[in-house]
């Protein structure tokens, strides 16, 4: 949502099992491949040797309860940018209760980070009366229910080898903004940003009786559309906020999500006698 992206890539822990396993399994792939060019099984030994046999002996596995290693990821949403490979450290081992000597070594606020670009937010499509076919100077009514647009929220968790991490994303509507697709026209309020009330709702719904009355959200079309309709874009601005484990939290930037829809004005006709 918005024009905000997380990280492109980011390091995260892997119990010393799990990346023998992942090590071996690579190794046994790429060496009984005969595919594969001698170059590429060369290198792959090369690295299971660090692990297995050199620096680190069998992976570690007579310390696996004492840390983990750290290895890179690359964003499945971003494979296609060149910061995505930007995380080359090669994987390394960090003791319980250490920090991890790189940047984007994941934390409550990558997690919320990663949370924010997963947030599916509801459409914004307004309720209109009239409802989509309009007159000229006609103030048209326009909100959006609190019962079907509401905050959104969405957890991203880490736990591994008693390594537990976690953040918490939401969304919270805020307002509403009317561009009425032509200059011919006026919104209510005059800015065309229209506030959450304190039900959480936007606007307020036309009812009978109120045909005289300016709405607190909406537009008023100054002239026709003619043959065709006029194209009302509704945005939300979505203030966004994250709360991790160990009381982290804050502020994240704030989203904004738009649709457009079709709305057709027409003349009143008058007949004179």
């Amino acid at each position: 949502m918005g024009n905000w992206t997380p990280p492109a890539c980011w390091y995260e822990p892997e119990s010393a099992a799990d990346f023998r396993k992942h090590v071996e399994g690579e190794y046994d792939d790429i060496v009984n491949d005969p595919r594969q060019p001698s170059y590429a099984k060369s290198a792959t030994g090369q690295f299971r040797d660090m692990y297995k046999d050199g620096k680190y002996k069998d992976y570690n596995l007579d310390k696996a309860d004492e840390g983990n290693f750290w290895v890179s990821v690359q964003n499945p949403n971003r494979l296609d940018d060149p910061a995505a490979f930007t995380c080359s450290e090669l994987p390394f081992w960090v003791e319980n209760g250490d920090t991890p000597p790189v940047k984007n070594a994941v934390t409550p606020q990558v997690l919320a980070e990663l949370a924010y670009n997963r947030l599916t937010l509801p459409d914004t499509k307004v309720t209109l009366a009239p409802k989509n076919v309009t007159k000229v100077n006609l103030p048209t009514w326009a909100w959006l229910d609190k019962a079907t647009f509401k905050e959104v929220s969405v957890t991203a968790a880490l736990d591994v080898a008693g390594l537990n991490i976690s953040a918490t994303t939401t969304a919270k509507p805020v307002s509403l903004k009317l561009e009425p697709g032509t200059a011919d026209a006026e919104t209510f309020p005059a800015s065309g940003e229209c506030q959450l009330n304190d039900d959480d709702s936007i606007g307020a719904p036309f009812a009978k009786g109120k045909a005289h009355e300016t709405p607190p959200c909406g537009i008023k079309y100054l002239r026709s559309s003619g043959n065709g309709t006029y194209q009302l874009r509704a945005t939300i601005t979505w203030d966004v906020n994250w709360t991790g484990s160990g009381g982290a939290g804050g502020d994240l930037p704030d989203g904004t999500f738009g649709t457009t829809q079709d709305v057709t004005v027409q003349e009143i006709q008058s007949v004179n006698r």
